[in-house]
């Protein structure tokens, strides 16, 4: 007759219950495997399979009782690494919608909006665009395989373990998020010149020729400068994704290390 004890139970329990926490404070606010368009049962779903995949190559887990005060500290803890490292991802695609926005600000699309399922909210057309193409390069790059590989890397990192955690990797994401800025105007960069040289042109002929609609004639100017830089410009955003994405993937590293006391 096998027997199990409740020290044995605690154990097994704890073998896949600390990193099912880990996994699915990041699956709820990662952009592309936790996409708010699927159904919650589908991300919990998955969750239970990655875990169940990673959990016997993982380091030991910690002898601690689930239900008790330690238990309760360290599953704060994970929920806390877990979210840190989706949130992470999340600024890159924060600054693809700000490119987005934008740029359709310029060219005049600021009005049209759609459901975003993502973000849950209305979202300009443009960023839209750039969120599901961003999406696309990054599937078809194995973005998402570098992402698992990433937050199982952070179990070596970052053990479970009733330690307190340190400061020092939610500095490294701050400092990093204040590049969101910056990175979403790069990205949108050759279509704002071009829109800038497109709206002095424009100025120009208004001068010139003051008895000219401009409105007639500026709207579907910027409009189709706008889209046809954009097609023009479209090749080299891949490797600008693939640039950002493997800062961010090494953000994730740099915060994990610095949450280890």
């Amino acid at each position: 007759m096998i027997s199990v004890t409740s020290d044995q139970l605690n154990v097994w329990l704890a073998m896949f219950f600390w990193p099912l926490v880990r996994i699915l404070s990041w699956l709820s606010v990662d952009p592309m495997l936790g996409n708010r368009s699927a159904p919650a049962s589908i991300r919990v779903a998955f969750g239970f399979v990655l875990t169940l995949a990673v959990a016997p190559v993982l380091p030991e887990m910690p002898k601690v009782p689930l239900l008790s005060g330690e238990g309760v500290l360290l599953l704060g803890q994970q929920i806390v690494i877990g979210l840190s490292l989706g949130f992470v991802l999340r600024l890159v695609f924060a600054a693809i919608e700000f490119s987005g926005q934008f740029m359709g600000l310029q060219m005049g699309l600021s009005f049209a909006t759609l459901f975003d399922p993502v973000n849950g909210a209305q979202t300009p057309v443009l960023s839209q665009f750039m969120v599901l193409l961003t999406i696309l390069i990054l599937f078809a790059s194995n973005g998402h395989h570098q992402v698992v590989i990433a937050v199982v890397d952070s179990f070596k990192q970052v053990p479970v373990s009733a330690e307190p955690m340190s400061a020092r990797g939610f500095y490294s994401i701050l400092y990093w998020s204040a590049s969101l800025f910056s990175t979403g105007l790069q990205i949108a960069l050759p279509v704002s010149a071009a829109l800038l040289a497109s709206n002095l042109a424009i100025g120009m002929m208004s001068r010139a020729a003051p008895q000219l609609n401009i409105f007639a004639v500026g709207f579907p100017l910027t409009l189709a400068a706008g889209f046809f830089v954009l097609y023009m410009a479209i090749g080299y955003f891949p490797s600008m994704i693939e640039r950002v994405w493997g800062d961010a993937l090494g953000v994730m590293a740099a915060a994990s290390h610095g949450f280890v006391p």
